[in-house]
């Protein structure tokens, strides 16, 4: 069976040229083959494409309807096949990135200018979303996830480590005493992440693998770290978060770190998480490239804070 695609590049030739000879010579094709294409069009259709005689060839009119749309279409596939090919050059296209709210707030959003600047033909959206999101189906990307990465086809990249901290605004701990010891943390206000460890509503993990646990309560628990680190700073309790949800208010005072006697819990790390395939594409291996170079060995949610 022969390529309809072929078939249709022979036709336009043929009606372009006037004649079978004229296009099989341009295309390189034998007459008989340029027949043989042109036959398999009428066969497949049911329709006649040309008047032919001795002296010339001339469209009928469902010919012309097909040259129409013949020429479209293969006017689209040179566009596409120039789109795909510029595509291994230069990123471009539109990025649809997902990422933690409270981290792409800060980590994120504020690098994506310098990002559309190095790669004007790329457009990002960007998705905040501290649910586990399912990148195949919801149709992202990339997305940028604080976890241990179970066995998936999914392809992954580790961009830096997190770690964990127990804070409290001075003035709090002025008022409440500042706790050493994990057993002192059920005689204080301790606000709940809902989401999961370390710091879930009800009990705190402390230790590398989360082994040593301590029943906590508060007066307030929620979805979101910003929403907690808020009411940290107002001096509502404590609050058991990454580092990159309060390593502002830590460097300017806002908040203070509690130093216990365990261990804080390992926090995942934070990973670029894409879809499996052959050739990755190039806007996203210029954001995850990017990534890495802004986030660093040191990353910036790190800087100037203590190491305990």
């Amino acid at each position: 069976m022969l390529d309809r695609i072929t078939s249709m590049q022979v036709f336009v030739k043929v009606v372009a040229t006037g004649s079978f000879t004229a296009a099989g010579r341009v295309l390189g094709l034998s007459q008989t083959m340029v027949t043989k294409h042109i036959t398999a069009l009428e066969d497949r259709m049911g329709v006649t494409l040309f008047h032919r005689s001795t002296r010339k060839l001339s469209l009928t009119e469902a010919g012309r309807l097909f040259l129409d749309g013949s020429q479209k279409i293969l006017t689209d596939l040179e566009d596409i096949e120039q789109t795909v090919t510029e595509q291994r050059r230069e990123p471009r296209g539109r990025l649809r990135l997902n990422a933690p709210v409270s981290f792409a707030i800060r980590y994120v959003a504020p690098l994506l200018p310098e990002f559309s600047r190095r790669h004007p033909l790329v457009t990002v959206e960007l998705g905040l979303n501290d649910r586990a999101v399912d990148l195949i189906e919801e149709g992202w990307d990339l997305t940028l996830r604080i976890r241990t990465m179970a066995p998936s086809t999914l392809r992954t990249r580790k961009l830096a480590t997190i770690r964990c901290v127990v804070c409290a605004s001075p003035a709090y701990l002025e008022r409440m005493g500042t706790p050493t010891r994990i057993e002192e943390l059920s005689a204080h206000q301790c606000l709940g992440y809902t989401l999961g460890e370390p710091g879930g509503p009800t009990r705190w993990n402390f230790g590398p693998k989360g082994q040593l646990s301590v029943p906590v309560n508060g007066p307030l628990c929620a979805n979101n770290g910003d929403a907690l680190r808020e009411a940290a700073i107002a001096g509502q309790g404590l609050i058991y978060l990454p580092v990159f949800v309060v390593s502002k208010e830590l460097q300017n005072g806002q908040l203070r770190t509690v130093t216990l006697d365990a261990p804080l819990v390992e926090a995942p790390p934070l990973h670029a998480v894409y879809a499996p395939g052959q050739t990755t594409p190039l806007k996203v291996r210029a954001m995850i490239d990017y990534l890495v170079e802004c986030y660093g060995q040191t990353p910036p949610w790190e800087n100037a804070l203590p190491c305990g």
